[in-house]
């Protein structure tokens, strides 16, 4: 009965992990380029309290007796499908149809990446930068940040769907010479989320592959005026909530029922 106290009561530790899980995703519904997390789960140890096999006088024992000990949260996984696209007219707004982030300078020169493209202007002393909605410089292929002269109206700004940058002129579309970077990775499931729509490169990600510099890579387009939504679906989220409600409520119902059985045990002396 003390096993199926500690049994449920990691059951209850699981389920609320789900629950925070869930619940971070409600929470990102409206969040531009936010991916869904899931929780994956796996079983404790278990304890076998009579093997199966076959003993020195040949009888076998063809099954065996085991009780487990519970479960446990075994990863939390970001589901990096592709949210649906927004039309906003905003220049400075940019979504990537496909498996690129947006490359982004960090505290201390560190790079980040994102699939939030709601850009905006910050005024420098020598002329002006895209940056993120926290400042952050947005970087170009060369992975120097993307700035403009002092003169540049932001509705003249006019981005290819490969990221070249252009500029609005009576004459035409000038070319400035520069384009947005994008980034791809081997393992996106190994991006380490780290705030503010951001992830960071690990080990487990492999290092960022920038479309310009890989001719094998399957390229992204980028979509000006547009923004990516967030790929949570509010349904199948509440779905999942009312599971993980249920599976709380079962193991705390366990933890009482073996309260009442050990209760039982220790009466029985009276």
């Amino acid at each position: 009965m003390l096993r199926s106290l500690w049994t449920a009561a990691s059951g209850m530790k699981s389920q609320q992990l789900y629950v925070d899980s869930i619940a971070h995703n409600l929470a990102n519904v409206n969040t531009v380029g936010y991916k869904k997390e899931s929780m994956e789960f796996k079983s404790l140890l278990y304890e076998t309290l009579r093997a199966s096999g076959v003993d020195e006088n040949g009888n076998g024992t063809p099954v065996s007796l085991q009780v487990g000990h519970g479960v446990r949260a075994s990863a939390n996984v970001k589901n990096f499908s592709q949210g649906s696209i927004e039309t906003t007219n905003n220049p400075l707004d940019f979504s990537i149809d496909g498996d690129g982030f947006f490359v982004i300078q960090g505290l201390n020169e560190e790079q980040l990446y994102t699939k939030d493209g709601a850009f905006k202007l910050s005024i420098m002393e020598d002329g002006i930068r895209l940056t993120t909605s926290d400042g952050y410089a947005v970087l170009n292929s060369e992975g120097e940040p993307i700035e403009f002269d002092n003169t540049f109206m932001p509705d003249k700004l006019v981005i290819s769907s490969q990221g070249e940058i252009g500029y609005m002129t009576e004459e035409g579309v000038e070319d400035l010479g520069t384009t947005v970077a994008v980034a791809q990775f081997r393992n996106v499931a190994g991006l380490d989320a780290v705030g503010g729509n951001f992830y960071k490169a690990t080990g487990a990600s492999g290092q960022a592959i920038l479309e310009a510099e890989d001719d094998e890579l399957k390229k992204s387009n980028i979509m000006q005026g547009t923004l990516e939504s967030s790929n949570v679906q509010v349904v199948d989220e509440m779905v999942k909530m009312i599971i993980a409600q249920r599976a709380y409520e079962l193991n705390s119902k366990a933890i009482q029922t073996s309260d009442d059985m050990l209760g039982m045990a220790n009466n029985l002396k009276r």
